[in-house]
């Protein structure tokens, strides 16, 4: 059962997939931060879960194995189409989290585009492509759990 949120002003959002990046997303220096494996856990019951990296300290299969999710390993060329182009092939709502500027076409072509700073930090451009921005990955997957959160902040 997907996740419906009908925020004032903004719209209605079905949300049916979640996709990540992996690196300064849900992870730093390429291990998988605390606390998220569980939390996309919980997700994984209302959403499918898509995890897309260009996997730069080559850890995200080792990482995410056994977790409820599809793992995309990009090459080091296009990667910014290539998750723009997984977001678009998806029916149903997307959500769409990331930090990096191999981000910013997949956060464009989301329905709910959540920026996370996390140890990278983030991509100053992609402030301007996102409907909201928090401080850590588990901000950002509990804005899911618990979507009154996100109706309180776009709401207008």
């Amino acid at each position: 059962m997907p996740i419906e949120i009908d925020v004032p002003g903004f719209g209605s959002l079905k949300i049916s997939h979640l996709v990540c990046d992996y690196n300064g997303t849900l992870a730093c220096d390429g291990r998988l931060l605390q606390g998220v494996g569980e939390v996309l856990e919980k997700l994984s019951r209302f959403l499918t879960i898509h995890v897309v990296t260009a996997d730069t300290f080559g850890r995200a299969s080792k990482e995410l194995e056994g977790l409820p999710l599809r793992l995309t390993i990009l090459g080091n060329r296009h990667e910014r189409e290539a998750k723009a182009r997984l977001v678009s092939s998806l029916e149903g709502g997307v959500v769409a989290i990331g930090n990096g500027a191999n981000d910013l076409s997949m956060m464009e072509a989301a329905d709910l585009a959540i920026a996370v700073i996390e140890c990278e930090g983030l991509y100053a451009p992609l402030l301007s492509k996102c409907h909201i921005v928090v401080r850590r990955a588990l901000d950002a997957l509990g804005l899911l759990l618990e979507p009154a959160r996100i109706k309180a902040t776009l709401r207008f």
